[in-house]
């Protein structure tokens, strides 16, 4: 069931209705059911990996946290404990490793070997059968042992109510493609029963309608001249992948965004908040400061529960390097089980190290600067250089450069592979094309001068909104405090935009959203 579709619409109708009527004690219940319900429109047999992993965690955070307040802990040694809180953490996250290792990655493995087995002139594994992978389960095991983590450290206690948790687990806004969230904000929301709010109602539908005109007008569309060019980059040399590959930028932006738009949406009807898990991304200076805008609950998970337990920057800088190279690796097999996946996740860990370097070049030099040159005159100097990193051509090209790294990392993102990603390289630097942005040979990519420009323009209103985010406005506050004939007229705007130019219909395939494939 797509968020862009009648059927979940329908759906969601009927789940606020229900919700608002029943007795508060008994609206998380009915909440479970419909998550439930929810998530076994897509494989109905894959529900018991999703309840496997919520009573997995569930009993695991449960034994932990009654060791640690046991009433006879006089009586065991806290060295005992200890070991056995750590004993059941271990097997618990080995069990949830294991489960996703098996249906995301055991077919990637068994290419890896026999690749291996090939060189070695060995005979090969014989595999033929096709693993479906579940949706959504990266990001629910995610948001699980997020769970198991904060009760294993004691920054929370175990929750004692099965289908309360069951809940914060399989939430349905946002249980297939996040955002990953924690239980300081979404399970304490479950335990108490949310008041019918107008403005929520108000906000909420404001952002589901933002989020399908994303999706359906900027991304699926932005789609179409994607898919043309990579999926025959020869005929498509040059400037076509320069610009397939802004567009592709574009598209798992709005797709994304989208998406986690309609899922918070969707939530606030209930009178649920959920995180924002885009901060205007690509208005980022930085490589660094990219990725703490872009997917905001994946990126602070890697840092909480894996970058600082494996040191983070305290151990000197080499090991700093080291461990974020590893997590940004991490990262990239987290999204795929390819190596185009891998190396993307190392590049912008490449990206990171090498930025790091360039500070600590730029200090060297004022430091230096500073003995050489008189001090009055550094003073100067230093009063310049805090109108040069002020000045706005400085931040628009550091905007620009920022744009420029993250989108040619997308090219082995969406890559079928790294041996399609070095075709599309050699390709792409066929660069003796540039007459294509003037003679129309942009509108022979399956997208009609019309719908290109509608896609340009709604891509000027896109940054027009995130540049307004950047800025720490709340668009969608300040909108709802305007009267209410202007209210009206930007929802007729956005719901006649996406019923006019939205792609749907009998000739369009409801396209799904990039990141249920992860």
């Amino acid at each position: 069931m797509l968020f862009n579709t009648a059927q979940y619409l329908l759906f969601l109708l009927i789940v606020v209705l229900v919700y608002y009527i029943c007795p508060g004690r008994w609206r998380y219940i009915w909440l479970l059911m419909v998550s439930y319900f929810f998530y076994m429109q897509w494989n109905a047999a894959y529900i018991v990996l999703l309840f496997s992993s919520t009573l997995l965690t569930y009993g695991c955070a449960r034994v932990i946290d009654r060791i640690r307040t046991s009433e006879k802990s006089e009586a065991i040694p806290t060295k005992s404990k200890g070991q056995k809180q750590k004993l059941c953490f271990a097997l618990c996250i080995i069990m949830h490793l294991c489960i996703l290792g098996f249906f995301k990655y055991f077919e990637f493995g068994i290419n890896c070997i026999n690749h291996v087995f090939a060189f070695l002139h060995i005979d090969q594994i014989s595999w033929n059968n096709h693993i479906l992978l579940p949706v959504g389960i990266s990001f629910y095991i995610l948001q699980a042992l997020g769970y198991l983590i904060d009760v294993y450290r004691g920054n929370i206690e175990a929750e004692k109510n099965f289908m309360r948790y069951a809940l914060f687990v399989s939430f349905f806004s946002q249980l297939v493609a996040g955002p990953i969230e924690r239980s300081k904000n979404l399970l304490v929301q479950l335990k108490s029963p949310q008041k019918f709010s107008y403005d929520n109602i108000r906000r909420g539908m404001l952002l589901i309608l933002y989020g399908l005109f994303t999706k359906m007008v900027i991304a699926d569309r932005a789609a179409i001249i994607v898919d043309t060019v990579y999926k025959d980059s020869a005929s498509y040399p040059g400037f076509y992948i320069v610009v397939a590959t802004f567009f592709f930028a574009i598209q798992i932006y709005c797709d994304f965004y989208g998406y986690s738009t309609i899922a918070r949406g969707s939530a606030l009807l209930l009178g649920i908040w959920l995180m924002d898990n885009f901060e205007a991304p690509y208005f980022s200076k930085s490589i660094k400061e990219f990725w703490r805008r872009w997917h905001v609950s994946l990126s602070g998970w890697f840092r909480d529960y894996l970058y600082i337990p494996l040191g983070g920057n305290r151990k000197g800088e080499f090991r700093k390097q080291c461990n974020l190279l590893l997590v940004f690796g991490i990262s990239g097999l987290w999204h795929g089980a390819s190596l185009s996946f891998l190396f993307w996740g190392l590049l912008n860990g490449i990206y990171q190290v090498a930025s790091d370097g360039m500070v600590n070049i730029r200090c060297m030099i004022k430091k230096w600067t500073s003995f050489i040159l008189d001090f009055s005159f550094a003073e100067e100097r230093t009063g310049i250089d805090k109108n040069i990193a002020s000045c706005f051509s400085k931040r628009l090209l550091q905007t620009l450069v920022t744009f420029m790294m993250v989108t040619f990392a997308w090219l082995f993102f969406r890559a079928d592979g790294m041996y399609n990603a070095y075709e599309i390289l050699v390709n792409m630097f066929r660069l003796n094309n540039g007459m294509i942005f003037f003679d129309g040979s942009l509108y022979t990519l399956g997208v009609a001068r019309n719908s290109m420009n509608i896609l340009l323009l709604s891509i000027v209103g896109l940054f027009t909104v995130d540049y307004y985010k950047y800025h720490g406005k709340d668009v969608v506050g300040l909108l709802l405090k305007q009267q209410w004939y202007f209210r009206t007229i930007i929802n007729m705007l956005l719901v006649f935009t996406i019923l006019l130019y939205g792609c749907y219909g009998e000739l369009y395939d409801v396209q799904q959203f990039i990141y249920f494939q992860f």
